[in-house]
């Protein structure tokens, strides 16, 4: 593949990525937790569904229609009159693991724009290129010279397209000298362009005025408010978070983070946003009505305009607004029904997470208070504490693996550098080792189940944005394996700090081995390609 094309198909990949796409799910998965009703945590209290004027019985039902539409949940809390009514994790994945929340991650730098504005450090007319006199171009053209923080914030910088792709490509490093690189066709705040530069645009304005990191600038006066612990946010050769993409939070923290905007910006009694500020970010800005599927415009949330880097829902959801990452990862403020919910997710369609919203929990929500119902407590509380993506079942054994196990294939040579590759199947277990010119590594599979373990196998998690650094070489892993049939393993690796996982298949042709990885975007679009090598070896004789 040469190099224009593999541009090409991350450009592509980008675009779809930087909204939550449509699409459908990689396999369907049927998901440890806890329901409402437990101890004050984090500082957001519980109550029962019944008292914060919600049944028991619709909240299971969302659950259960999220399940068999394969939505791809993986954790979800509603809020509602500012107490957590239901919340649910499944397993592997849970309450204390930070959850990959790509776009979503722009809320977090549109507020610290909020942040510096209302401490006087910026103001929305400001011009972009103000801030770095040695980055821009000797020469800047008209529009360039105009562009504000507030046509970054509404995505309505006027660029024909998309600049983060060429911004990470650049060879010395520096995102911002090639941000002005890049021609802007359009007049700055007349033209609509989802464009995750802008946001990494936000972040570099706030390191350059305030010195330190935007999560750094954050955490004093967000993160340790909301109680908001051990946040990571990736950052670009420079040390700048890249804004756009790559923060990591817990469900509950992107809980509170729209629990704040709903609260106006106050927290525990104290004022953590200005108001004004939170009306301005969350109200429409600008038209987006030709972004995102060929849908009626009335029927998609994609296309109900933009704020501040928030979207606004379509008319049903009667006055909600959301920060949105790709894969549908949600923090749903609903102002209306004065609750919120937050949903974790590897989603294969915006619309159909949407859907479960508002036509299973919007309704639900009744004003008062309702009878409480024990019965229907218990139920819940049972369906929410053992929710779990239940492991890849086909054949838990093969006539073939008593006489493969411990057997080594050594391997043709590859980009990923494995030398060999060795499997030990057990009843319950199937341990794969890899073997590469510096070191050894392993993933202990579950049979009919999942294993949890940590590994830094090369080439896993794959890099699903393309270049874009990864911010840690170790991961937590939950892995499962089954034989398709009598020749080809199946593995799952679900990296369960991330909405993703790969799917590894392993091919047996007597002495031969063939092994294919894909990771679980692939099934949702169909332009994504997994760039990992195809692994040929052979046992020696």
């Amino acid at each position: 593949m040469n190099q224009s094309t593999k541009q090409e198909q991350r450009r592509l990949f980008l675009k779809q990525i930087s909204i939550c796409v449509a699409g459908t799910g990689m396999m369907q998965f049927i998901p440890a937790n806890v329901f409402a009703g437990a101890p004050m945590r984090h500082g957001l209290p519980r109550s029962t569904p019944e008292a914060q004027g919600i049944s028991s019985a619709d909240i299971m039902h969302f659950v259960e229609t999220a399940e068999k539409s394969n939505a791809g949940l993986h954790s979800f809390m509603v809020i509602r009159h500012g107490h957590v009514v239901a919340e649910g994790w499944w397993s592997p994945y849970n309450a204390n693991i930070a959850h990959c929340l790509y776009s979503l991650s722009k809320n977090f730098t549109s507020t610290a724009i909020g942040l510096a504005i209302q401490e006087g450090k910026l103001n929305l007319a400001d011009k972009v290129v103000s801030f770095f006199p040695d980055d821009k171009p000797a020469s800047t053209d008209g529009n360039l010279s105009a562009m504000t923080i507030r046509d970054l914030l509404t995505m309505t910088s006027g660029h024909e397209a998309d600049t983060f792709w060429p911004m990470m490509s650049s060879k010395d490093g520096n995102w911002v000298k090639t941000y002005f690189s890049i021609p802007v066709k359009f007049s700055p705040g007349s033209h609509f362009t989802y464009n995750s530069g802008n946001s990494y645009m936000l972040s570099a304005i706030i390191t350059k005025v305030m010195g330190e990191s935007m999560l750094n600038y954050l955490q004093p006066r967000l993160f340790a408010p909301l109680g908001i612990k051990d946040a990571a946010w990736d950052t670009d050769p420079r040390g700048i978070n890249i804004a756009a993409a790559g923060l990591r939070l817990k469900t509950e923290d992107i809980a509170k983070f729209g629990q704040l905007y709903l609260q106006k910006g106050m927290w525990n009694g104290k004022r953590i946003l200005n108001e004004k500020w939170v009306e301005e970010a969350t109200s429409f800005k600008v038209r987006n009505d030709e972004t995102g599927t060929p849908t009626k415009t009335e029927d998609d949330d994609i296309k109900q305009g933009y704020g501040y880097h928030f979207w606004m829902s379509r008319p049903v959801a009667q006055g909600a607004y959301r920060a949105e990452g790709a894969f549908c990862q949600y923090s749903i403020v609903m102002p209306a029904q004065d609750a919120v919910i937050a949903i974790t997710a590897e989603g294969v369609s915006t619309h159909r997470v949407m859907d479960l919203c508002w036509n299973l929990l919007l309704p639900a929500m009744k004003p008062g208070v309702l009878p409480a119902n024990k019965f229907s407590n218990k139920i819940l509380k049972d369906k929410l504490a053992g929710l779990r993506l239940v492991a890849p079942k086909s054949k838990p054994v093969s006539p073939l693996s008593a006489s493969l196990s411990g057997k080594q294939f050594y391997m043709e040579s590859n980009s990923m550098n494995v030398q060999n590759i060795t499997f030990d199947f057990k009843e319950k277990e199937t341990l794969f080792k890899l073997k590469t010119e510096k070191s050894v590594f392993e993933i202990s599979c579950g049979i009919e189940d999942w294993i949890l373990g940590k590994t830094s196998m090369p080439g896993s998690p794959t890099n699903v944005l393309f270049g874009s650094p990864l911010f840690k070489s170790e991961w937590k892993v939950a892995a499962s394996g089954t034989w398709k049939d009598d020749n080809t393993f199946i593995m799952i690796w679900r990296f369960f700090e991330t909405p993703h996982s790969d799917i590894v298949t392993c091919k047996f042709d007597k002495d031969k081995l063939e092994i294919d990885y894909s990771n679980s975007v692939s099934r949702i679009i169909n332009t994504y390609k997994d760039q990992r090598p195809v692994l040929k070896g052979k046992q020696k004789s």
